[in-house]
């Protein structure tokens, strides 16, 4: 599919797998490669994995995109938030399969989809923008107010805590926390099984449940289109 994500159909299963780098940063190019990828995936009507490196998903977005000038900045927000609203409501299940740390637009990645499992281990997960100086963004504010626990929401957009993956699964960035070599089973193990759900009824029902949320990021991503402190 792309040097940035590489594609592989097997038995309906589509899985994306990122390769940008030591941390997969999240640049314009990712995102092009992701929604291309997204867009062959639907056209072959499979269940999508998505996963990184072995001990990272990603960590965030491009910082020499980000630090290269306000605009710059704007629009590379813009378009992962895009990316981020596209697969709340793509109309197929969307599985990630969290190989290590997942932060900033990483950890958005997993809170963007259906179900998520990750690794144990000494990693990292959470969003640590205020750590980095960025105010977060309304998606993003939003976004975590919708799929995280209540009692992390604060700790996690306010305090910019990260989380090891067990308290990760604890907060909601997570599903099922897996051994690292159990990790791809477990994620085509999640495939499978959803395979057996009705894909009309679950694109129509995942619809009704995110219509609120929905509506919300598409007046979200104007804001922060406008400006982003």
């Amino acid at each position: 599919m792309s040097e940035l994500i590489s594609y592989q159909l097997e038995d309906g299963i589509a899985t994306l797998t990122l390769c940008n780098g030591k941390v997969n940063a999240i640049s314009p190019d990712v995102i092009a490669a992701f929604n291309a990828a997204l867009d062959r995936a639907e056209q072959d009507r499979a269940i999508v994995i998505i996963t990184g490196q072995p001990g990272i998903l990603s960590g965030g977005y491009d910082l020499k995109v980000m630090t290269s000038g306000p605009q710059n900045a704007i629009a590379l927000v813009a378009a992962g938030s895009t990316l981020a609203r596209r697969m709340l409501a793509h109309p197929y299940p969307i599985i990630v399969a969290c190989p290590g740390h997942a932060v900033a637009k990483g950890a958005f990645i997993l809170l963007s989809a259906d179900y998520r499992i990750g690794v144990e281990g000494p990693f990292s997960i959470g969003l640590n923008e205020v750590q980095i100086g960025m105010t977060m963004h309304h998606v993003g504010i939003e976004l975590a107010r919708d799929r995280l626990r209540r009692s992390a929401f604060h700790r996690s957009v306010i305090n910019g805590e990260m989380f090891d993956p067990q308290a990760a699964l604890d907060a909601g960035f997570l599903d099922k926390v897996v051994p690292q070599e159990q990790l791809l089973e477990a994620a085509r193990g999640a495939a499978t099984q959803l395979k057996k759900i009705n894909m009309t009824a679950h694109r129509n029902t995942k619809l009704k449940v995110r219509k609120a949320l929905l509506e919300t990021l598409d007046a979200a991503i104007e804001l922060d289109k406008q400006h982003l402190a």
